[in-house]
């Protein structure tokens, strides 16, 4: 029994994705937005009026949106980050951070119909014990918001995920 053991700990199973998942991969652009805070709030009407009324104020910067079934989380540019907490009375705040930075990956169309993408995109960050503070999902970008400090490697990890994509299709 032992020796079964210790052959199933010695085996690695290697993951080879489909040609399908590998040609998005390898068709995906990799951009990062720096210097973003977030706020965490209790999910009300008013504070839902108060984040649509911000977001209309404050057109040219970066500005999303989460909404959850009892939270709403707000993910903005650092410099109008004390503006937008002023917005809110402190009891409804349940949590806060600042310099985060944005992965976003732009891929094909056909990513929407094709499970396993995304998964490779976290996959490759969370095996390098990165944390991941929020995702986001609109149409063909893939939003990952992490550390500031993470960011470079998180670009580097994605770049070589694709890089390697397009050597395994022949792709330059």
């Amino acid at each position: 029994m032992e020796g079964v053991i210790t052959s199933v700990k010695r085996a690695r199973v290697r993951f080879k994705p489909l040609k399908e998942n590998l040609k998005i991969i390898a068709d995906s652009i990799i951009t990062i937005r720096t210097s973003l805070a977030k706020i965490s709030l209790e999910k009300t009407r008013r504070n839902l009026e108060r984040a649509r009324m911000i977001s209309a104020e404050f057109p040219e910067v970066y500005f999303q949106v989460l909404e959850g079934a009892t939270t709403l989380t707000l993910i903005t540019d650092q410099r109008i980050f004390s503006e937008v907490r002023s917005r809110f009375e402190p009891s409804e705040i349940l949590d806060e951070k600042r310099n985060l930075a944005a992965v976003i990956i732009q891929s094909p169309r056909e990513i929407v119909n094709t499970p396993g993408c995304i998964t490779m995109f976290y996959n490759a960050i969370s095996r390098r014990q990165i944390n991941i503070e929020e995702t986001i999902s609109c149409y063909t970008e893939t939003i990952i918001v992490l550390k500031m400090e993470d960011s470079a490697r998180v670009y580097n990890i994605l770049a070589n995920l694709i890089s390697n994509a397009r050597k395994s299709l022949g792709v330059n």
